[in-house]
């Protein structure tokens, strides 16, 4: 069984993460359970109305979506696996209810291990993001532990991967996600916030609510070895960073 990806990257500091996150941080492939969570957002989606029609023509990427809602369902699926370049990855498969339509969102993280695979600070790994069905966003994820065990992820540096072209968003265009996963010991729940902010736009889309979360066994023959189950799959892989 190979290490956790978020051990991968932060190394050491991954022992000062809370136990229920170290738990929920700890899927690895391998492991033959994969993790799944259900609870509720709070809020959910793109707060700004002009903005909606705009995140509408990028449905079918299963990444941004242009419904906002309040109290919405959800449900998060954690699978650790190989990707198909030999890279230790997570996917996360998350379906949103919306009253009027369901929404897929779905990323895969990669970690990139440093050349010599050293030990230390110098030796953690690189994460990186391809997000949505066809994973033809990518970002670069930065993960920190905080005093209180959180932990704290910001995307930087994205890119689009269109067919051969590789294209690095410029800092006025790209948007960053800003996210915080901690456990909230008195609803004894997982608490999750995200904002994706834009430069000259500002919030992009939001989502923040909690949820319980337990890992389940595969079924035979569903998940052979360290692969990603076939309906868990993206539309295409991609080998680019």
């Amino acid at each position: 069984m190979s290490a956790p990806i978020y051990q991968l990257a932060l190394g050491d500091d991954f022992a000062k993460l809370a136990p229920e996150l170290r738990e929920y941080f700890s899927l690895a492939a391998g492991s033959g359970t994969y993790g799944i969570g259900q609870g509720t957002f709070d809020v959910v989606g793109c707060r700004q109305k002009w903005l909606r029609p705009l995140l509408a023509l990028t449905g079918s990427e299963e990444a941004f979506f242009p419904e906002y809602g309040e109290g919405i369902p959800f449900r998060i699926e954690n699978h650790a696996h190989v990707d198909p370049f030999g890279r230790p990855a997570l996917t996360a498969r998350r379906e949103i209810y919306f009253p009027s339509v369901t929404r897929l969102f779905h990323d895969t993280t990669s970690a990139i291990r440093p050349a010599g695979d050293g030990q230390g600070a110098q030796g953690r790994a690189r994460l990186v993001d391809h997000v949505g069905r066809y994973r033809r966003l990518v970002t670069d994820l930065d993960v920190t532990v905080t005093a209180e065990g959180r932990l704290r992820g910001v995307s930087n540096a994205s890119r689009l991967l269109l067919g051969p072209l590789r294209l690095p968003l410029p800092a006025a265009l790209d948007a960053r996600a800003y996210a915080e996963q901690w456990w909230d010991g008195v609803e004894r729940k997982h608490r999750i916030q995200v904002k994706v902010i834009q430069p000259q736009i500002g919030l992009v889309l939001v989502y923040a609510g909690r949820f319980d979360y337990h890992l389940a066994p595969y079924l035979p023959g569903a998940a052979p070895g360290t692969t990603l189950p076939r309906y868990a799959e993206p539309e295409r892989w991609e080998k680019r960073i």
